[in-house]
């Protein structure tokens, strides 16, 4: 765990970013995380064992993360907008059932093209959702009864 904050600590400071305690709560939490949090799933988590985390101090945290290419920003539904310390290029599923959203490497898919666009279309990037079933939404098949 000690290393763990001094690593984070560098991190930081690698990208000039001056070391708060928020933001070192805030990045240090998406670190061990790889369920794509809201903001408020963060705030509730670091408020967990003692109540010290705004929501406003979160998103000013994620914002400044964000800014500096540390946290990523993942709009998987409408109004929703979850974090991410991955910053790797990946894509992502989301299961219809339970919500839960898992990372799939960026080379699952043969690459997109972004010179088929319209002409009058510019693309810099993408990304693929798949949505689908996860498999602790997937309903087992029924066993028929042996006659015998």
């Amino acid at each position: 765990m000690q290393q763990q904050a001094v690593d984070v600590v560098q991190i930081l400071k690698s990208k000039r970013l001056r070391v708060t305690p928020q933001r070192f709560a805030v990045y240090a939490n998406l670190l061990t995380r790889t369920d794509h949090p809201t903001a408020e799933q963060i705030v509730t988590d670091l408020n967990q064992h003692a109540p010290t985390s705004s929501q406003a101090a979160v998103y000013s945290a994620l914002q400044a993360l964000r800014e500096v290419g540390l946290v990523r920003e993942v709009l998987l539904e409408a109004g929703v907008c979850r974090y991410d310390a991955n910053v790797a290029l990946h894509h992502h599923f989301r299961c219809r059932c339970c919500g839960a959203i898992e990372d799939i490497a960026w080379d699952t898919f043969r690459s997109v093209d972004l010179t088929k666009l319209r002409s009058d279309l510019c693309g810099e990037s993408y990304e693929v959702t798949v949505y689908g079933t996860c498999m602790g939404c997937q309903q087992p098949e029924p066993v028929s009864p042996s006659h015998g």
